[in-house]
């Protein structure tokens, strides 16, 4: 009988039933915070897939719109002259060789720190005094859309804690530029191609893009664009050089 009750009363430690309990909350609370990560990203992937229509509308109206203007100059006798661009993208043509240090110093400024690195920049007169002292180490000129979404998506990495992050997720966007009202990859083309309000922090969040050699190599370094180079502004034409370094 004694061997029976001693059998019955098993004495579970104290130790054991905290851990019990203390895992017990954690699996609740682990459950309550994956189950609060999944409706909001069924709501963001809702609002991605809104904003991401709503653009390409606005990108499509735009290109109408140009269209229309210029027929309707061309119907006048007379031509169209598109505003002046906002966006600039510089990429870095040749090495340090015989540098002057105040150059250097731009270029760094400019996060061109090595040959073929390419970066985005707003137009102002600040930016356009610093490219004409580095003019003959850079080339540069006015991104279109496609040249934007093809360099983020394919070459875009963001800095995340000082950290060279592949944009592979929006969590990793929203992460970092959450709080300026960016939470994916197209909010982020949409703010660096139309220059918004947050095109800084947006562009500082972007490292500078590694691009390959040219297909094709590039004509003469040395010369500026207009002489036959590579040097210096190509405005539109950079779209052309960004296709064959992408």
């Amino acid at each position: 009988m004694a061997e029976d009750a001693s059998k019955g009363d098993i004495v579970v430690p104290e130790l054991v039933l905290k851990k019990q309990k203390r895992e017990e909350e954690w699996a609740l609370v682990k459950k309550q915070s994956m189950e609060e990560k999944r409706k909001k990203n069924a709501t963001n992937r809702r609002l991605i897939f809104n904003r991401a229509k709503i653009y390409a509308k606005e990108y499509e109206e735009q290109e109408k719109e140009l269209i229309r203007l210029k027929r309707e100059a061309r119907f006048k006798g007379g031509f169209y002259v598109e505003p002046e661009a906002k966006l600039l993208f510089i990429i870095r043509i040749r090495g340090i060789n015989r540098m002057h240090p105040k150059t250097r110093k731009i270029l760094q400024l400019l996060r061109l720190r090595q040959i073929f690195n390419g970066v985005f920049l707003r137009v102002n007169k600040a930016t356009l005094n610093m490219l004409h002292r580095v003019e003959p180490y850079v080339t540069y000129g006015y991104p279109n859309l496609k040249s934007v979404k093809e360099l983020i998506y394919k070459r875009g990495y963001g800095k995340v804690d000082k950290q060279r992050i592949a944009l592979t997720d929006n969590s990793i966007i929203e992460q970092v530029l959450g709080k300026y009202g960016i939470i994916c990859i197209e909010d982020l083309v949409h703010e660096i191609l139309t220059v918004g309000p947050h095109f800084k922090e947006a562009n500082n969040f972007l490292w500078p893009f590694k691009l390959k050699a040219p297909l094709g190599g590039l004509e003469k370094k040395r010369n500026h664009y207009v002489e036959g180079g590579d040097a210096g502004n190509r405005e539109g034409y950079i779209n052309e050089l960004i296709r064959r370094m992408n």
